[in-house]
């Protein structure tokens, strides 16, 4: 749903105030602010020698340079397709260097539209927008534009290629987007998307990052470099640019083969005077991303799920039961059920291990409330896909978790993004696992439920680790961490565990991961996982810093669960009570670590009356965590 709608264009004079089709000279500027006018877009082009050019922008926060003169730039190399087309043949050295401006022209935006289901339940989509139009100068048939759009969270560019006259193909073989940022930014890095984060200087970075990449500036801001709409494209991580200091360069997996009218994914720097801000804003990188393309959603039905440990009937319906009793909507059968995962002979559509009967549990499922969801590797889904989602949807399968997924090339981009369409055409909901990570299609398909792309559970991180994911992993939207609460393996505290059903976001949320029903003495803390919804009418961080804390309250009705988390240190913090509606009494049930409580999971429960006026003093163990369900 869409409402209140403001769409203003307006073109910019160039040169004469009697033609809007006169050349733009070399030294054209655009620039182009956030609505509330806290940060500063600039784009301009820079003349090196007769017939060569570069672009560069900039961009600030409230005059604070975060992105200091930074160069756009992509290399092409369309050889083969001119040469097959008789086109002539384009010998720049720089695929960028003779574009020359034509037009430039502005557009704003503000509207407000309902997400299926997500962290909040209305998204304003609210942007400033200019827009460069550039032509090689000894060559018409290739036209490019740089597009920005400027929002109060942050701004995002990328270059799109208009419909070429002579149908001509394109291939990107890099894209050389650069962030040069101040001296002395520290970057919250990691190799690989299943990786641990350090927080690294530029100049001592090992290897590429992953992207979201968080930045603490030094002056107390933070900002967040991203991805949107990787759909038809390369993953582009990030890499530091060896021949200008402080300078953070885009490094694509591989070439992108494209045909036009196409454009690049957007390149999001995200700007917050407090690091909770950039998880509350991530909605921007929706934003960048097309509306939905299903249009009856009444299937999508987000919920928690348990890993059945013991893939037998007798295992599954026990599971079933444990679901029953503890509110999950979901079991899932992870690998192996159909046989050797890794191997194309192994049919997906087919059990392959004894005592296993998947229509009876199912069945026994769907007479329970419970719905069934299936692992199938890469190897299953390639092979099978023709037929794959429609025999499970036959089956009255629900979801289909991706296993193993190949990630980064173009290839298995565009390939990815096909079997989610197909599994939504087939009304199945889809988590993706492993080494890939969302950047906002989930709202086009919203069938893609979450993503792995995290170090969860199942490496077992410390505490410290979990601080840092919300600051960087969970920008990019929903993630499988894989919350576990009995396994022996886990190196935080019980209410740490409870705690990050409420700070993490996954509308398909992961509970006892390694767990077994019979692991379970159903103690009585685990009412707050009970309760606990998995997608949200308001999400609020109240305070926090990367690898150290952080509090999260989000709203579901006039319900609010709360968890905050510590790092491996012990630490005392206060929450402000402020976010609930004053003049009304509220009712908390508060989860927290206590070594006396005469439980093997140590978690005490208390109840108190709250108001908007509360403070609530909360004393962390190391590793520590609590939680609280607030209800009127």
């Amino acid at each position: 749903m869409i409402r209140q709608v403001l769409l203003m264009t307006m073109f910019i004079p160039i040169i004469s105030s009697n033609s809007s089709a006169q050349t733009v000279p070399d030294d054209t500027k655009a620039s182009v602010q956030s609505p509330d006018k806290n940060i500063t877009v600039q784009f301009y082009q820079k003349q090196l020698e007769p017939g060569k050019r570069e672009m560069y922008y900039r961009l600030s926060y409230k005059n604070t340079p975060v992105i200091s003169e930074s160069a756009l730039d992509l290399q092409l190399d369309n050889n083969l397709s001119e040469r097959a087309m008789a086109l002539q043949v384009d010998k720049h050295e720089k695929w960028c260097e003779n574009l020359k401006v034509i037009s430039i022209h502005t557009t704003s935006k503000d509207t407000t539209w309902q997400p299926a289901y997500g962290e909040q339940s209305q998204i304003r989509d609210h942007y400033n927008a200019v827009t460069i139009e550039m032509v090689k100068d000894d060559n018409p048939i290739y036209t490019m534009n740089v597009e920005i759009r400027v929002y109060n969270e942050g701004a995002a560019l990328r270059y799109f290629f208009p419909e070429n006259p002579k149908g001509t193909y394109y291939r990107i073989m890099q894209e050389n987007t650069a962030f040069s940022v101040p001296e002395g930014t520290l970057a919250w890095h990691a190799s690989w998307a299943q990786a641990p984060y350090k927080l690294i200087a530029l100049n001592n970075w090992p290897d590429e990052s992953e992207r979201p990449l968080t930045l603490q500036l030094p002056g107390g801001l933070y900002a967040c470099l991203a991805e949107a709409g990787l759909t038809d494209y390369a993953r582009t991580k990030f890499k530091v640019n060896a021949d200008k200091p402080n300078t953070i360069l885009t490094s694509m997996y591989t070439p992108a083969d494209l045909i036009s009218p196409v454009g690049t994914p957007w390149r999001v720097i995200m700007v917050a005077e407090k690091p909770g801000d950039l998880i509350v804003n991530n909605h921007l990188i929706l934003n960048l991303n097309e509306p939905s393309k299903i249009k009856d959603q009444r299937w999508i039905k987000p919920g928690k799920i348990m890993r059945v440990m013991t893939q037998t009937t007798t295992g599954a319906k026990a599971n079933i039961d444990f679901a029953v009793k503890h509110n999950l909507q979901y079991i899932l059968f992870d690998w192996k059920w159909y046989g050797p995962a890794f191997s194309f002979s192994a049919d997906a559509t087919k059990v392959a291990i004894p005592d296993f009967d998947l229509p009876g549990i199912i069945q026994y499922g769907k007479e329970k409330g419970v719905g069934v969801w299936l692992y199938v590797n890469l190897q299953g889904i390639y092979a099978q896909s023709d037929s794959l989602f429609q025999v499970y949807h036959k089956w009255g399968v629900k979801g289909v978790k991706f296993g193993f997924v190949q990630a980064g090339s173009h290839r298995w981009t565009t390939w990815l993004e096909e079997m989610i369409h197909k599994a939504a055409g087939n009304n199945i909901m889809v988590n993706i696992h492993d080494d890939w990570r969302p950047t906002g299609e989930q709202r086009t398909w919203p069938n893609l439920m979450t993503a792995e792309g995290i170090r969860g559970n199942e490496e077992m991180p410390d505490a410290t680790h979990n601080t840092v994911l919300p600051f960087t992993r969970y920008i990019a939207g929903a993630a499988d961490y894989t919350i576990c609460y009995y396994d022996k393996r886990i190196k935080t505290t019980h209410a740490h565990q409870l705690a990050l059903a409420a700070i993490y976001y996954s509308p398909i949320q992961t509970l006892f991961w390694y767990d077994k029903p019979a692991m379970s003495n159903n103690e009585s803390e685990l009412e707050f996982w009970d309760h606990i919804p998995t997608t949200w009418d308001e999400t609020r961080v109240l305070q926090g810093t990367p690898g150290e804390f952080i509090t999260t309250a989000r709203r579901k009705g006039q319900e609010w669960f709360v968890g905050t988390i510590t790092n491996n240190q012990e630490r005392t913090v206060k929450i402000d009570c402020s976010f609930l509606p004053k003049g009304k009494t509220f009712t908390a049930r508060i989860y927290s670590d206590d070594a006396t409580v005469a439980t093997a999971t140590k978690v005490k429960i208390e109840e108190k009356k709250i108001t908007a006026a509360t403070v609530l003093e909360v004393k962390l163990l190391p590793s520590g965590g609590q939680a609280i369900w607030i209800k009127p």
